[in-house]
């Protein structure tokens, strides 16, 4: 069995209850009855994201006997950024965060935490739903990055990026539509930088909340970067100015 799934009403019940956490309950289309209704009003209760799928999607994941749910479970357990980043302030630190819209690909999200934990990145901030699960294939391309960097799971991007707005920090999103290159957005002050998937960007209404939009220069005919790439250039481009920024006042 796939260790990163658990599969049946009764488990899954229990291991919410027991507060284990999960990445998404998929649940049988058309499922219906008492055992179903408890499952669900505990997910929403809760706020575990959840989709429903057809069983062809559930017989793939586990040949047993799933009862029409399978529920992905986390390698990790996550941090709320309410609690998280007053602790970050407290420690002294100059918060930098990446808020990543809707990047679902597991091996990039692994990738992505292992440059942001190099770079000193405070933390990692992905949607409820539309971001890739934290599993051991995750793990795995972190290099053990996500054993060390908080992941904080938001149920509306928006609203957390008000809170962090309201909390002092800087919101940079990373987009070709910026007119400004990475370069001339100043980062040294408490920063969260947004970045979206390759395919569809950031969310328009995201891009609408930012303080600066700036773009990575492209040269080649390709044009676009994997947002790993693009994630670790951004970081490690807040890190130049807070170092030189650094030595200019020492």
């Amino acid at each position: 069995m796939d260790k990163d799934i658990i599969f049946g009403f009764h488990s899954i019940i229990e291991a919410i209850r027991a507060g284990q956490e999960i990445e998404k309950v998929l649940v049988r289309r058309g499922l219906k009855g008492m055992l179903f209704n408890e499952l669900f009003e505990l997910v929403k209760e809760l706020g575990v994201p959840y989709q429903y799928v057809p069983p062809e999607k559930l017989d793939r994941l586990t040949r047993k006997n799933h009862q029409g749910v399978v529920a992905h479970v986390s390698a990790i357990e996550y941090s709320p950024i309410e609690v998280l980043l007053p602790q970050i302030f407290e420690r002294g630190r100059v918060p930098l965060l990446l808020v990543l819209d809707r990047v679902t690909d597991v091996r990039n999200f692994g990738a992505i935490a292992r440059s942001a934990e190099c770079a000193g990145v405070d933390a990692l901030v992905v949607p409820g739903r539309g971001s890739a699960l934290v599993n051991s294939d995750a793990m795995k391309t972190s290099a053990g990055a996500l054993h060390n960097i908080p992941v904080c799971r938001s149920q509306n991007l928006k609203q957390t990026l008000l809170f962090l707005r309201e909390s002092g920090l800087r919101i940079v999103a990373a987009t070709e539509k910026g007119a400004d290159l990475l370069y001339q957005v100043d980062m040294t002050g408490p920063t969260a930088i947004i970045l979206g998937a390759e395919d569809t960007g950031i969310e328009i209404e995201l891009i609408r909340m930012a303080d600066s939009l700036c773009r990575i220069p492209i040269r080649g005919k390709i044009d676009s970067l994997n947002v790993s790439v693009a994630s670790a250039l951004m970081a490690y481009e807040a890190v130049r100015q807070r170092l030189v920024a650094e030595a200019a006042g020492a």
